[in-house]
């Protein structure tokens, strides 16, 4: 696109969606400036939001609901994804709208409950690693052990519920986000990382896992032809040594910077490493191709070259 103006996906990180619904709908509120200001800049946006304290809420009340009656179903965990991809979409999609409207800006935004293709034998069926749910103590976190569910430490925050998380390989629903891109809309998609689906018996079959919601918003930017990625998380810049005395902000990486930081284990398991890794596939995976990973309230100065952490494709 010319004159500055970017094709853009932006995924938006669990500061962008609060806790619980009271804290949703103030956050989407904040995260709809920051999204408005970059199409009044005349940018094309993809939106893909996380749901990682949402989908842990919806699948824990349902498995309370049925520890108390026998005959309240437990939902598939791809059917508690679509859930939390509806009404997480449409709080932004309302939100949005209003912050559209009160610039007199006539722009549409529509929530595409979106499906992602993953392989159901991904060796990451057999090693749960994505956190869901509220942080909880470890004695909370050894009860769920009991349950026969998995739960990990996250990055020093405190412990949490774990699924699997396989490696997104395509998105059923492509066709009309790239619909609504040329029809000058903004769509909301793969909202939590996408429902997780495989083909099985000549059909689309729901998946126990949650996608990463970087790993998926990556490869629809690459399906979308997108010339930025932008990760919006809670901090400016990406560091190494985090919380040591050498930690040290970033400000541009090469890809193989960034995967030898990786490598290292400088990012965080729950957190960061899977941000660093998107921005890396999708910098690899074209030219001309560029990620940003920066704060939500700095995402226009990010756009603009002033803050963040830029991944490059080798020179």
């Amino acid at each position: 696109m010319a004159d500055g103006k970017k094709r853009i996906v932006v995924a938006l990180g669990g500061n962008a969606l609060g806790d619980n619904l009271d804290e949703q709908m103030r956050a989407a509120k904040i995260a709809a400036s920051a999204i408005v200001d970059l199409i009044e800049e005349g940018h094309e946006l993809v939106l893909v939001h996380g749901n990682g304290p949402q989908v842990g809420m919806i699948l824990a009340a349902f498995e309370t609901a049925a520890r108390a009656d026998k005959a309240f179903p437990i939902l598939p965990m791809s059917v508690c994804v679509a859930l939390s991809q509806g009404y997480i979409g449409y709080d932004l999609q309302n939100v949005i709208r209003a912050e559209l409207d009160r610039r007199n800006n006539s722009t549409q935004v529509a929530t595409v409950v979106t499906q992602v293709v993953v392989d159901p034998e991904d060796p990451a069926f057999e090693s749960p690693s994505k956190p869901i749910g509220n942080f909880m103590s470890a004695n909370e976190a050894a009860k769920l052990k009991e349950f026969g569910l998995s739960v990990m430490e996250d990055s020093g925050r405190g412990w949490r519920q774990v699924v699997s998380s396989p490696q997104p390989l395509d998105i059923v629903e492509i066709e009309t986000i790239k619909a609504l891109l040329a029809a000058g809309q903004v769509p909301i998609a793969g909202g939590g990382g996408g429902i997780p689906v495989a083909m099985l018996d000549s059909r689309y079959r729901g998946q126990r896992a949650v996608v990463d919601k970087d790993l998926t918003a990556e490869k629809i930017a690459e399906l979308v032809d997108a010339e930025l990625l932008v990760i919006l998380t809670a901090v400016e810049k990406v560091c190494i040594d985090f919380g040591k005395p050498a930690e040290r902000q970033l400000d541009v990486l090469s890809v193989s910077e960034a995967a030898e930081f990786a490598d290292q284990g400088q990012f965080g398991k729950g957190s960061m490493e899977p941000k660093v890794r998107a921005a890396i596939n999708f910098a690899r995976s074209g030219p001309g191709r560029e990620a940003l990973i920066t704060e939500l309230d700095r995402a226009r100065d990010g756009i603009a070259g002033k803050t963040g952490t830029r991944i490059k494709a080798d020179a």
